[in-house]
């Protein structure tokens, strides 16, 4: 790692889905990946539900990197017709951090053929990092846990800690 001691992320969760946003359906994967997010010692600055609205979905990301270090989405980054959000993190992004995404269908492949079809992203908006998870409850905790122990080091650098360490840690 390029510092010796954790700091402060905040992190925010927006949980992406029509039937959520409706009522018609509780909200699993939200309240799932923040507590692993909790657990890995980010800050909750907070969680909300979007619905499947391109425009909204850029405009909840745009606010909430304004407010929080990490963005983590959950849902639509699928191939249904209403599955924009890797669209809108493309739309706010300025760069791709394609070796993210590529590494959580990597992990994901080992559990299931269906990890393949997660559009999913992860993109950079000023310092903040904005991080696509698929809707399944446990597939975006599996994806989140696949690059959690990336994403301080990757904070670290967008904040101007350039300095390199022997890598992330290892859990195990």
């Amino acid at each position: 790692m390029s510092s010796s001691t954790p700091k402060a992320w905040t992190a925010t969760v927006l949980t992406i889905s029509d039937s959520c946003a409706r009522g018609e359906r509780a909200d699993l994967s939200g309240p799932a990946v923040a507590e692993v997010l909790r657990r890995r010692k980010f800050s909750l600055v907070g969680s909300e539900i979007v619905p499947d609205e391109q425009p909204a979905i850029e405009k909840a990301m745009v606010r909430c990197a304004g407010e929080s270090h990490l963005v983590v989405t959950t849902g639509g980054t699928g191939i249904a017709a209403r599955d924009f959000t890797p669209e809108a993190t493309r739309r706010v992004c300025g760069r791709l951090l394609e070796g993210v995404a590529e590494r959580m269908r990597l992990e994901g492949a080992k559990k299931t053929p269906f990890a393949a079809l997660s559009r999913g992203v992860c993109g950079v908006r000023g310092q903040s990092l904005i991080l696509n998870l698929p809707g399944s409850p446990s597939a975006a905790v599996e994806s989140l846990e696949s690059v959690i122990d990336l994403l301080p080091h990757a904070l670290d650098l967008l904040h101007g800690d350039t300095k390199h360490g022997e890598g992330p840690p290892t859990t195990g």
